[in-house]
């Protein structure tokens, strides 16, 4: 029996990991994650781009789950955005339909953090489409294997006067000293919110 990483896919030979963060603050949305791709027990590539900008650079988003299924969801989210310009919410719910119900894309094994000016989402293949919980000075959402880990240390820094890019960047390094499936090579996308 093969032991699999909390949140990570459930594929025998699956590609695990990785920790994506999405935090908002003082007009600011940041989603950043980590570059590491896993088989296994063994590192394959550490400097993969899991954060990206979609849209036409009006939206950021970043995955977390096998690499195939989260480039599909990409590219279904941006035909959904092309449907629906500027409004990633309702892309977003449209795309979440689609998941649940297309014989194909259930099977896909990913989840998504997304954000434009308006809206911080995350998509899951159970259908959710989840706004992150706003704290007194803003709100942080982590999903991958070392997720939860990103999702504590940036809740605790949110008190600080660190602005959203420092606090994604040292909330991906302590998830990276805990999480096995995580590295310290980080790629950063932000974005004005309001």
């Amino acid at each position: 029996m093969q032991d699999h990483p909390p949140g990570g896919e459930g594929r025998q030979s699956g590609w695990h990991g990785t920790t994506i963060i999405m935090v908002k603050k003082d007009g600011r949305t940041v989603i950043g994650g980590d570059g590491q791709v896993s088989i296994g027990q063994t590192i394959v590539k550490g400097n993969a781009k899991k954060v990206r900008r979609l849209a036409k650079g009006e939206v950021i988003g970043g995955f977390a789950g096998a690499t195939a299924d989260a480039f599909t969801l990409f590219e279904r989210l941006e035909s959904k955005l092309e449907q629906y310009p500027g409004q990633l919410m309702r892309a977003c719910v449209e795309l979440a339909k689609d998941w649940r119900t297309d014989r194909y894309l259930r099977r896909l094994e990913a989840m998504m953090l997304v954000a434009d000016k308006e809206a911080a989402l995350v998509l899951t293949g159970t259908g959710d489409v989840l706004e992150p919980e706003a704290a007194e000075r803003g709100s942080v959402m982590g999903i991958g294997s070392g997720g939860n880990y990103a999702l504590a240390a940036g809740r605790a820094l949110l008190a600080t006067d660190m602005d959203a890019e420092a606090i994604a960047r040292r909330a991906l390094q302590i998830a990276s000293e805990i999480c096995v499936y995580t590295n310290a090579n980080h790629v950063l996308e932000s974005i004005a919110s309001k």
